[in-house]
């Protein structure tokens, strides 16, 4: 079809050209509000002035790129996701939601298409939390949902605050902030992204209509204190061996998900950190300090409360039973969102004209998609295939795949662009 021909040749240049900007020896690292996140910016806006697209961008530096319609006092048509990367992650993470996006709006130029309503592409800055502690940083921005507390979150790998940060990119943190979305003149948002899973994969399927978001509920920077001791010297009884009391918290929520699993409830529990102190640990001494992180998510609100409350008793009986001290630090989360039913129904349609096997699914990660949600504007993600998961340099997504994905993105925001 010359539809997902023209998606599919659109996304091989974009993806060629962001190797070749963010390409590290291993994998893609363009930080949140970094030279590499603000080149990638560049790149869009030289593409989208070769087209004669607007380009705004607001106080936090997210970047619209608009089709204007015609009638511009309707409520436009939004689509898009972020550019940044974790360290050393995929090509695809992000950036594929935004090329889509991008690629539609180049086509409809192409082909002389003038929507009924603006059509906006947005390039949220710093989706990836790994950088700053805050979720959805651009999304939120966008709706003025930070506070000044937030602003003052210091990046990992440089100690500057998001404030700092923004502002050497070109943003304005300062308040008070004017340039701010209004859900109310918003018709809809649809995010596309590769899938960061197996699912689509083990199911044939080349889309995901994703049906809701999960939230999450974060310890980031936890520690469990002990007593260092020599490992010949010190008798099981004497001892605050912090490793045991570590593999005792793991092994006790483990078993606490498996329960949950098996009662029907959804939710993944996650220990993506669990290190002892390089400097004073060593073989043949007891560990008296371990550090973790806690992640633990699921779509449903009231069970992510109810796990926290379980963690903290399992935490005291833990501490208790192995004479360590555990501070878990400070929870950070996000909350679930659900996705748009007609905007669902409206994907199905287009993937079966298309004849593009799709399936509904749910989005275990968190996207810019659940701030647009959560503000009751109508929302939707579509997933397409990707064989090794995300976060990593071994993203795989073919590009038919991403040309099939993309022409049902065109197709659904179509469909509302042209609504009267």
């Amino acid at each position: 079809m010359r539809v997902t021909l023209f998606h599919r040749e659109f996304g091989q240049k974009l993806f060629n050209a962001l190797h070749a900007m963010s390409f590290d020896g291993l994998g893609m690292t363009r930080p949140s509000f970094s030279e590499k996140e603000n080149e990638a910016h560049e790149m869009l806006c030289t593409i989208a002035r070769e087209h004669g697209l607007e380009i705004r961008r607001d106080w936090a530096y997210n970047l619209y790129l608009t089709l204007p319609g015609r009638d511009r006092s309707k409520p436009a048509v939004m689509t898009g996701s972020h550019m940044d990367t974790v360290a050393s992650g995929g090509n695809y993470d992000g950036a594929a939601g935004v090329v889509a996006g991008l690629s539609v709006l180049c086509r409809w130029v192409k082909a002389g298409f003038v929507p009924e309503r603006d059509t906006t592409v947005m390039a949220t800055r710093a989706e990836e939390s790994v950088w700053f502690p805050v979720s959805y940083i651009g999304s939120r921005t966008a709706f003025d949902l930070l506070t000044e507390e937030d602003l003052q979150a210091k990046r990992s790998d440089t100690g500057r605050t998001l404030a700092d940060h923004m502002e050497a990119c070109g943003g304005k943190p300062q308040w008070p902030h004017t340039d701010i979305l209004q859900p109310e003149n918003i018709d809809c948002f649809l995010e596309l992204h590769i899938e960061q899973g197996p699912v689509l994969p083990s199911n044939n399927a080349v889309i995901g209509v994703v049906s809701g978001i999960c939230g999450s509920m974060r310890y980031r920077h936890g520690t469990i204190l002990g007593q260092y001791a020599h490992s010949g010297a010190t008798p099981r009884q004497f001892r605050a061996d912090t490793v045991v009391a570590m593999a005792d918290l793991v092994t006790t929520l483990q078993a606490y998900w498996e329960q949950q699993e098996n009662s029907g409830k959804a939710m993944t529990l996650t220990f993506g950190v669990c290190y002892t102190d390089a400097q004073q640990a060593n073989f043949s001494a007891v560990a008296g300090k371990v550090s973790f992180s806690l992640d633990v998510r699921s779509q449903d609100a009231a069970l992510l409360e109810e796990v926290d409350s379980h963690i903290q008793q399992v935490v005291q009986d833990v501490a208790k039973r192995h004479n360590v001290t555990i501070d878990l630090g400070e929870r950070t989360g996000s909350a679930p969102a659900r996705m748009d039913a007609e905007l669902q129904s409206m994907a199905f349609d287009v993937s079966r004209a298309l004849r593009i096997p799709a399936i509904t699914m749910a989005s275990g990660a968190g996207h810019d998609a659940a701030t647009f949600a959560n503000r009751n504007i109508p929302t939707e993600m579509l997933f397409v295939r990707n064989e090794n998961g995300s976060h990593n340099p071994y993203e795989h997504l073919e590009m038919a795949d991403f040309g099939a994905a993309t022409a049902v993105l065109d197709g659904v925001l179509k469909l509302r662009a042209e609504r009267i």
